[in-house]
């Protein structure tokens, strides 16, 4: 030891500054092993680097290792590595970083701060990890010497009001801090920081995939047999164990990796007992370096569509773990993506714990999404049968993007997947629909609804079937809300074929001037009905006109171009939204018998009671077929069962 120690005071705001980080700001107290392990970790890379370029070290980089010692009588937690290590002026610039960063200023702020949370973010900005030891320890002893050089430093704190820097001869290259943990086990569980299954098992979590072996001695044990009943006696000794993996398939190139090991780390990390679907391996260097190793599931979980499910993927910076369910980087409509994240440098706070939302996290995040949607469409274009089952899982899911993710939308669309009118057998995707238009058509035609036999059954379906147009049949529920909000695909515009007016004429030249010209004649036969329905169904329907889309059915209900369909209302109110009542429009198949029979009743006779009647079973009717709720089911059924019964 040096023959003088320099005992140096904390600045009044550092003290300040070192109690916050000490009492306030880490959530979960374990994580002070995590600090100090990747501060080895650093040292250990360091070293390394140096060694490679400086060839004057002489230091011996064939074991590089951490090594984690524990001392249940001195009640001691000791952490040492065979690092870069540190000098004098390292210690005090480097260990004594929360003196040199501006605290005053940065404590003028957190005053200023309206919470925690705003405080955490402003001291995300200050390297003070190394204090987290500080939680569990009352005093902290760091032994140091750089490869290098000759002179080793020791540094000690009680993390009050002083510590003190000394020299120390004899020490090896790297650094060694000792822990002397506080004694209220009792009272927070502290003594657990001395007992080597919670070692083991924080390592394993926060830990295990640090390039460097983490080492730890085991249970001491007697060389020599020790009979029942006698005095165990030879020499104990300790055997080292490597706590970590140090498996980091995500560092190691793809070719490297063999497909049971990327089975195996999504079950160990996703809790999935079946293999993934598809495997994205990735690497971004530059400015701003990572890995990425994300899964694609074979099938849904459970609670896929629980407000409570927890989404994200894992992310670790420099093989330390920082958080699960890192939602900042995948977004909820991918929220199915298991994986993990390892950047080299992120802005986080001083715990690690909060990461801060930054043109990096920005970046990251966009590329992610990309590299997941071209993983889905390759699977689309080579394992259709692989991609028709991760669209059956995850398709509702996936739709949600075309909501929330604006930026991906024509990749979105690309992926879509739907049954169709053309093959009741199969689905098909947007860009087979489209290739299958017929001369003319331009428009992308669908209907949503609640089960495909509705949507299949529906009168608007008729024309377009007699036609030969194919229609897209959409029955999750956010088909309800993306297909209000997407404009077009492709160029071609999509059209609800319950929505608006239909003219399957102008599609195409065919016969189109003898079309209008009946169509005229029959708007002119038909007004005075149409005019007297209006009136007699004014609280249920906006208009009534008649219809293009109908060729067997009488009558069937349909919306202005920009008003809620059914469904979506229903699912509005569901959600507790209070809406108006959005009146539809009622059309008139001109050719069916009962519209004549109607229409020729009412030139008989206008004001006969029994018309009144028969136009609330027309609209009942058409009701009833869309799947909607009438308005008063016992009068309805009452009126239908006279009428049936004086038919008989």
């Amino acid at each position: 030891m040096a023959a003088t120690t320099e005992t140096l005071e904390f600045q009044a705001e550092t003290r300040q500054l070192l109690q916050l980080v000490i009492h306030s700001i880490y959530s979960n107290k374990d994580i002070f092993l995590r600090e100090l392990i990747s501060n080895a970790s650093d040292a250990l890379d360091k070293l390394r680097l140096e060694s490679l370029t400086d060839t004057g070290l002489g230091v011996d980089t064939s074991d590089l290792h951490i090594t984690l010692d524990v001392d249940q009588d001195a009640r001691t937690l000791t952490v040492r590595d065979n690092g870069i290590g540190m000098t004098r002026d390292d210690v005090v610039d480097l260990i004594g970083t929360i003196a040199k960063s501006g605290t005053a200023a940065l404590l003028a702020k957190i005053k200023e701060a309206k919470d925690a949370d705003a405080a955490q973010h402003l001291i995300g900005q200050f390297g003070v990890g190394f204090y987290s030891a500080f939680m569990v320890a009352d005093k902290v002893t760091l032994h140091t010497r750089r490869a290098g050089t000759e002179q080793g430093t020791l540094w000690e704190s009680d993390g009050e009001g002083t510590y003190t820097v000394a020299e120390a001869d004899g020490l090896p290259v790297g650094t060694t801090v000792t822990l002397h943990l506080k004694a209220e086990d009792s009272e927070d569980g502290l003594g657990d920081h001395l007992a080597r299954w919670k070692i083991r098992q924080i390592v394993k979590q926060y830990s295990d995939f640090i390039r460097w072996p983490i080492r730890m001695a085991t249970e001491p044990t007697n060389t020599e047999a020790v009979a029942d009943g006698d005095e165990a006696d030879g020499e104990v000794t300790d055997e080292l164990e490597t706590l970590n993996s140090m498996k980091a398939l995500w560092a190691r190139p793809r070719n490297e990796v063999t497909e049971a090991e990327y089975s195996e780390f999504y079950q160990q990390i996703s809790h999935d007992w079946q293999p993934p679907a598809e495997t994205v391996h990735m690497r971004a260097e530059g400015t701003f370096e990572y890995e990425a190793l994300l899964f694609l599931p074979a099938h849904a979980p459970f609670d896929l569509f629980s407000r409570e499910t927890k989404r994200g993927v894992q992310l670790y910076v420099k093989r330390v773990f920082i958080m699960d369910d890192c939602d900042a980087l995948m977004p909820n409509y991918l929220r199915f993506v298991k994986g993990v994240v390892d950047a080299h440098d992120l802005s986080l706070n001083v715990s690690r714990e909060i990461l801060q939302h930054d043109r990096q996290i920005t970046a990251v995040r966009r590329r992610l999404v990309k590299k997941v949607l071209a993983a889905i469409k390759s699977m689309q274009a080579t394992r259709t049968d692989a991609y028709a089952t991760l669209w059956d899982q995850f398709g509702r899911v996936i739709k949600e993007g075309l909501i929330e993710d604006r930026d991906n939308t024509d990749a979105l669309l690309e992926l879509v997947s739907a049954h169709s009118t053309h093959d009741p057998r199969k689905t098909t995707t947007l860009r087979e629909y489209v290739s299958r238009m017929k001369d003319g058509q331009g428009t992308i035609y669908y209907l949503t609804g609640e089960n495909r036999a509705m949507v299949e059954n529906s009168p608007h379906m008729e024309a377009f079937t007699a036609e030969g147009y194919e229609v897209l049949i959409l029955t999750d529920p956010v088909d309800e809300v993306w297909t209000g909000q997407v404009p077009a695909f492709d160029g071609h515009p999509f059209q609800s074929i319950a929505k608006g007016q239909v003219d399957l004429d102008n599609n195409t030249d065919t016969d189109g001037d003898e079309a209008k010209a009946a169509r005229a004649q029959q708007e002119q036969d038909f007004a005075q009905l149409l005019t007297w329905l209006q009136t007699t169904l004014a609280e249920h329907v906006k208009r009534v006109r008649l219809s293009t889309r109908l060729t067997t059915s009488a009558a069937c209900l349909v919306g202005d171009a920009h008003d809620l369909t059914p469904t979506l209302e229903k699912m509005y109110r569901a959600m507790g939204q209070d809406l108006p009542s959005v009146k539809r429009i009622l059309e008139l198949n001109p050719t069916h018998p009962l519209i004549t029979a109607l229409r020729q009743a009412h030139q008989a006779n206008p004001d006969g009671p029994a018309l009144a009647e028969t136009a609330e079973l027309v609209h009942g009717s058409a009701l009833l077929a869309e799947g909607g709720d009438l308005p008063d089911p016992a009068r309805f059924t009452r009126l239908l069962t006279e009428r049936l019964t004086k038919a008989l």
